[in-house]
């Protein structure tokens, strides 16, 4: 199956991530947002990041142009219905997803793919809200999605051959390595990682060592790239919280209970990075 026309709904920094690999990919990109100024400044900054990267000699200039070129804004989601493929990367709301998927359903074309980029959502209710669950798939990239190498690939119960070896073999075209999770809830990236960050938070709140103290042995006693706490201001502390409150409810257990801590900072808006102050200041 050829996945030459790929539609990419939201242009978030996930949207836009997704949509900047694949169209250095060699594939023609729609990208949609609900918002226009959201679309066209994700449009912009796609072109920026690829002109850098020709700059600063990472690219070719000519890749880089060829790459801005396959890109195309589309104001009316009824254009995703020329797409071969549809990846959805709208914020992680389980009732968005589904609004989403129910419409796409409904536009795109009888054959084509539709795979969501959540985090860790039931790929099962996004196949039954789109009505054609042999064609939905998890297709998750982690942030941000040009440079990390891995994609979890997560089947739904009634998701084709066809469609999961379509989905595996985009990724490694993509450059990336995909691997094949069950649909679970976190899948098992995220399962493993926000336990570990809350249990960070909860040594933070329990005075045991220092949030600068926690992260410096993280990297340097357990070879992490970047401490769990910086990790979470990342992510978003409001993000951190709504995953962790989605295992302990879906998962049924206390072990994913969100420390008081991760709470009342997302109570006082101090949410990481894009609001400036998290565990660390920027």
């Amino acid at each position: 199956m050829e996945l030459k026309r790929i539609a990419v709904i939201g242009a978030g920094t996930m949207g836009c991530g997704i949509a900047q690999i694949l169209a250095q990919a060699k594939r023609e990109v729609l990208l949609y947002d609900a918002d226009p100024s959201a679309r066209e400044q994700g449009l912009a900054a796609i072109a920026d990041r690829l002109r850098q990267q020709a700059a600063q000699g990472r690219l070719e200039p000519a890749a880089s142009e060829a790459a801005i070129a396959a890109l195309q804004g589309i104001d009316q989601l009824a254009a995703v219905g020329t797409a071969a493929m549809v990846v959805e990367a709208v914020p992680e709301r389980l009732n968005l997803k589904l609004a989403v998927f129910a419409q796409l359903g409904q536009l795109a074309k009888p054959a084509a793919i539709l795979a969501s980029n959540t985090s860790g959502l039931d790929i099962d209710a996004l196949a039954a809200a789109a009505k054609r669950p042999d064609k939905v798939i998890g297709m998750h990239f982690f942030n941000p999605p040009p440079t990390m190498p891995l994609v979890e690939i997560v089947r739904a119960t009634d998701t084709s051959e066809e469609t999961f070896a379509a989905v595996m073999a985009l990724a490694k075209g993509l450059g990336k390595t995909p691997v094949s999770v069950a649909n679970s809830p976190g899948f098992a990236v995220n399962r493993i990682l926000f336990p570990m960050i809350n249990e960070a938070i909860y040594v933070l709140a329990e005075g045991v060592a220092r949030a600068e103290d926690i992260d410096r042995m993280m990297t340097l006693g357990a070879s992490h790239p970047i401490g769990p706490l910086a990790l979470a201001d990342y992510v978003g502390l409001d993000v951190t919280l709504d995953i962790l409150e989605s295992f302990a409810q879906r998962l049924d257990s206390t072990k994913y209970r969100p420390c008081p801590l991760l709470r009342e900072m997302v109570a006082q808006g101090a949410l990481g990075r894009k609001t400036g102050r998290g565990f660390f200041s920027y």
